[in-house]
């Protein structure tokens, strides 16, 4: 699979897989550290989050297709739900 300037991707990954997202990754990486701690999800409940959106069709080179936001950083903030399926996370 490509994206609009030919260069390969990965639909299901997330920014710090995707080759081309090094950059990105690295802002994101920033935007986590930045959120609040209170605001924050646990460590094994972000890693679980992660795991479903890998697995969901609607993710693609990092960004969610139903709402247009960062799986990673939707994912951190512990007041975030999934747009797709009630009770995914």
């Amino acid at each position: 699979m490509t994206d609009m300037h030919g260069r390969g991707f990965c639909p299901r990954c997330l920014l710090k897989d995707v080759p081309e997202g090094e950059a990105l990754a690295a802002l994101m990486a920033q935007w986590l550290e930045a959120i609040p701690p209170e605001r924050r999800t646990e460590d094994a409940l972000y890693r679980d989050r992660l795991s479903r959106c890998r697995a969901c069709p609607h993710l693609s080179a990092g960004l969610c297709a139903l709402c247009g936001c960062y799986v990673e950083y939707r994912a951190a903030q512990s007041r975030q739900r999934c747009p797709d399926v009630p009770g995914r996370w």
